[in-house]
């Protein structure tokens, strides 16, 4: 089986929607989970208008609630997909000692973050779950 960690910022919004997006769209020889770079938000659901989008897509963020991300999750996952360059650049810092984590890690696009539409209007999660849905393919080949 194929372990598939995403990761973002706080859990909410990018990271559980790309799980979602990729857990609807895989066989059952995948397994996806989600994780946070920040605790701020650990036990809270998904955003309002993420959860919303999902709902009207077809993914269901319901029972969604953020975790931070771990050894424990990345130990778990054969491969770690960050949403942003930022994020990336600091789960490698947190790898930095275990080379075989730091292989793991590469960006949900090539050369190109998903941007982040928290604190932003709808249309920027509109975008984000476009964004989201049409970079799903690559990882599951």
């Amino acid at each position: 089986m194929r372990r598939i960690l995403t990761v973002c910022i706080g859990n909410i919004c990018r990271s559980p929607y790309a799980a979602a997006v990729l857990t609807c769209s895989a066989n059952a020889s995948v397994a996806v989970r989600s994780a946070g770079l920040s605790d701020k938000w650990t036990g809270a659901p998904a955003h309002e208008r993420m959860r919303d989008i999902a709902a009207a897509r077809s993914y269901d963020l319901t029972a969604h609630r953020a975790a931070a991300v771990n050894w424990d999750l990345l130990a778990w996952a054969d491969v770690v997909l960050a949403m942003d360059t930022a994020v990336l650049a600091r789960l490698r810092e947190r790898a930095a000692t275990d080379t075989i984590t730091t292989g793991k890690l590469t960006l949900y696009l090539t050369n190109r973050d998903v941007p982040d539409p928290y604190g932003q209007d709808d249309s920027a999660f509109t975008a984000c779950a476009d964004i989201i849905e049409r970079g799903a393919h690559r990882h599951l080949n």
